[in-house]
């Protein structure tokens, strides 16, 4: 007999309800026990309908109210010591670890003797869109069993009456997503410190009844030191002896040279990835020993295609026969990665909705293939026939493909993604054109969506706005954010991006070959959540889409005007893509439809223009062997996008939230004219990777973190950016923010940018003693 369960599912409710929450608490409109009774509502509901699905566990442990590896943190008792916390509560700690401490004040009455502390550095979860906090080791990092919360939410699901299945990052996984915070400090020596505390976690879980512990290890997906993969086996030995039965789970990549192992090591049962890795399935089957039970993720958790069941079952029938153990069959990952449902979806496209599949219709696909493969096909025959017919009418719909696309891709040339000249040469032009001051000021897009902002945008919507209403709102917010730069004494300005509700929704909506949700909300971090776009055909540019903006904009103003896009790769990373055809030619399609809004924006009189790409290094396959394709196709993109215009128009980009110092030659080869990137979280530290390779444009290292409240001072910022100067020429440096601006509010940001401002002119004195003659533009 099959059974069926869910590796994690989303957090913020049907209707954001946590998102909502955690806003209210953090304005203080609601306390603790307010916002612990919206989580445990959400639980409630989340495990009933995975007890409605006929899933034969509910999954206890993946909910979080920020992230789920900030709850290990606690769980663990590992809390970085700089917080210098006292008799703070639990949650109100947890907020400051991800939120950081305002100079002023601290959160929950936590002032920290008043002084400020900035959050834990934030990062993308394997090549998601999801960020997760970053666990801080040193050699004095202590662990130890700090939290009881998992235990009550476990406590609280037995309650209800439901059977528990709980889930734990792993140790060699939670060790390896952190960061060493000290030199010469190797994180994997706290290894042995760390499994007793994972034993006491198992041992209590057990107490309590669990009989199955899902323990997260995705990193076996990875290319692993020899002495982290070593470590597995004696791990599991010891965390073994005192635990329920251990489902270790592994996702997002193939296992290739840890396949065995993982199959070897001593726990119950192994779940793996069938979506990324379906090779692998007949290998896992023919190593994985009989007693142990097969996990098979058939069901996609990272993208919203239905699935298609016939496919699946071919899959796993041979499995079926071959493996003599329980078999389990589940979604690939945790649901956190797709929306929650499509009950609400009551405006989205008939037939491109019955194409889909979110949260709560995936658990219903596993309650299909289980009984399809236990052979009780007649009792969902009409499933089966609906899903059978619903792959049958995507595959052949004449609105997925567009002769006039697939023809422009094919007559491209090499050529296409080339500058006219090298960069030496542009930026001696636009060096002429522009004439900005050394370590020139800018933002990176974005200011603040304010509640006026949203509700045009909604009335407009709705169609209680004309046309020429809205337009006038947006324009006076345009004028208002230029007229606030100007008087603040920013050097390149940009237009705000009032109108945008999204950085890819926005260009998605205008684009054809995207469809959108009206709730298809996935958590991106803490409260923040996104809309991805669905591509579900050939993408092309019907007409501009920021041309009248931009244009306007820079009719109010002397100074330059940026032109502001989001780049090929993000607009695809931050989609859901189609799956019939590859990745690699979507990103293709995207990068000509985005080239020709530079030229357009060029062509009306913009001289800066700048293609977001955040999303590049995420992209980034997990597998070192498949690196290579993906950067070649992904960086030419991008080139493709930028490479239309005149040497003296300037190409900027943006990138937030990733490790680069392993991709710096590919971002080289991007070739675009400045680079900003996120630095203050790390404290400058990603920036060293890019003065010792000696990058050879322009950059900017973000000198505060936009995703906390906290405001720098100017010092800080020129702390931050004179460690920038000692590993960059100070004439390749600009001076900026981490991103965008559009989640902060306006006092904050006009403090935080006029402290950005008086930096820079600290900084433009002391180098003008230093530097033997001017520099152009200076």
């Amino acid at each position: 007999m099959t059974r069926t369960h869910t590796l994690g599912f989303p957090r913020m409710g049907a209707h954001r309800e946590l998102k909502f929450a955690l806003e209210k608490h953090w304005r203080g409109e609601i306390g603790t026990a307010a916002l612990e009774a919206v989580g445990a509502d959400l639980r409630a509901r989340h495990w009933q309908a995975q007890s409605d699905a006929g899933l034969d566990f509910v999954t206890v442990g993946d909910f979080a109210f920020y992230d789920h590896v900030a709850n290990h943190i606690q769980l663990l008792g590992c809390e970085p010591p700089r917080f210098d916390f006292a008799a703070e509560a639990e949650l109100a700690r947890y907020f400051t670890m991800a939120r950081g401490v305002a100079d002023e004040t601290g959160h929950e009455g936590c002032t920290h003797g008043g002084h400020g502390t900035f959050a834990l550095e934030m990062t993308k979860w394997f090549d998601t869109n999801y960020h997760y906090l970053v666990p801080e080791f040193t050699a004095n990092t202590r662990f130890g069993l700090a939290s009881v919360r998992l235990f009550d939410e476990v406590a609280q699901a037995q309650k209800l009456g439901h059977k528990v299945k709980a889930v734990l990052l792993g140790p060699l996984s939670f060790l390896w997503l952190g960061k060493e915070k000290e030199a010469g400090f190797d994180r994997f020596t706290l290894l042995d410190a760390l499994l007793p505390v994972y034993e006491q976690v198992l041992a209590r879980l057990k107490s309590l009844g669990v009989e199955w512990v899902q323990i997260d290890e995705p990193i076996l997906g990875l290319d692993l030191p020899d002495a982290w993969r070593n470590a597995f086996e004696r791990s599991y030995w010891q965390l073994a002896r005192s635990a329920p039965k251990l489902l270790l789970a592994t996702y997002f990549s193939p296992l290739a040279e840890n396949l065995r192992l993982a199959c070897q090591l001593p726990v119950a049962g192994l779940h793996v990835d069938a979506v990324r890795a379906p090779e692998e399935l007949t290998g896992v089957a023919d190593w994985l020993p009989a007693h142990k039970a097969l996990s098979v993720g058939i069901v996609d958790g990272r993208n919203i295609w239905r699935t298609d069941p016939a496919a699946a079952l071919e899959r796993l029938q041979p499995v079926a026969d071959k493996h003599k153990g329980e078999l389990w069959i589940a979604p690939s990952c945790s649901l956190l990665h797709v929306p929650f449902s499509l009950a609400s979806e009551t405006k989205l496209d008939a037939e491109i909705k019955s194409w889909l599949a979110f949260a709560v219709e995936k658990l219903d696909e596993l309650r299909v293939l289980r009984a399809a493969l236990d052979g009780e096909d007649s009792s969902v025959e009409a499933e089966l026939a609906a899903a059978r017919a619903a792959t049958a009418a995507r595959r052949g719909s004449p609105r997925v493909h567009r002769a006039e696309v697939a023809l422009r891709l094919a007559r491209a040339v090499a050529t296409d993604d080339r500058r006219v000249s090298a960069f030496a040469q542009r930026q001696s032009e636009q060096r002429d054109r522009l004439a900005l001051p050394l370590m020139p000021t800018t933002t990176i897009g974005s200011f603040p969506q304010t509640a006026a902002i949203r509700a045009a945008r909604a009335a407009f919507k709705r169609g209680e706005l004309d046309a020429g209403g809205y337009r006038g709102k947006m324009q006076a917010e345009i004028r208002l954010a230029v007229h606030k730069q100007e008087e603040l004494g920013l050097d390149v300005l940009v237009h705000g991006e009032a109108e945008r509700n999204d950085m890819v929704e926005y260009f998605g909506e205008q684009l054809d070959g995207f469809v959108f949700t009206a709730n298809g909300w996935v958590q991106s971090y803490g409260s923040r959540c996104v809309k991805p776009p669905v591509i579900f055909g050939d993408v092309a540019r019907p007409k501009p889409m920021t041309v009248e903006w931009t244009a306007y904009a820079q009719s109010l103003t002397k100074l330059p005007m940026k032109g502001m896009l989001t780049g090929p790769v993000t607009i695809l990373q931050w989609s859901f893509v189609r799956d019939d055809q590859p990745r690699s030619v979507t990103t293709e399609q995207i990068a000509w439809a985005i080239r020709d809004e530079v030229v357009d924006l060029e062509k009306a009189g913009i001289g800066i223009i700048q293609i977001d790409e955040p999303a590049i290094r995420e992209g980034l396959p997990l597998r070192r062997s498949r690196w290579k394709s993906y950067l070649e196709g992904a960086t030419r993109s991008f080139r493709i996008s930028a490479s239309g215009v005149a040497d003296r128009t300037q190409i900027h980009t943006h990138m937030c939230y990733s490790e680069f110092n392993d991709i710096l030659p590919e971002i080289a080869a991007m070739d675009a004219d400045v680079i900003t990137i996120e630095t203050s979280r790390s404290d400058m530290e990603l920036l060293r990777g890019f003065g010792d390779f000696k990058y050879p444009n322009e950059i900017g290292p973000g000198v505060y973190d936009i995703h906390s409240p906290r405001v720098p001072t100017a010092d800080e910022m020129v702390r931050l950016m004179r460690k920038a100067a000692a590993v960059v020429p100070p004439s390749n440096l600009w001076v900026n923010p981490d991103c965008g601006l559009k989640t902060r509010g306006w006092p904050e940001t006009e403090v935080a940018l006029a402290n950005m401002v008086a930096a820079a002119k600290v900084l433009r004195g002391e180098l003008a003693l230093r530097l033997p003659r001017p520099l152009p533009g200076t």
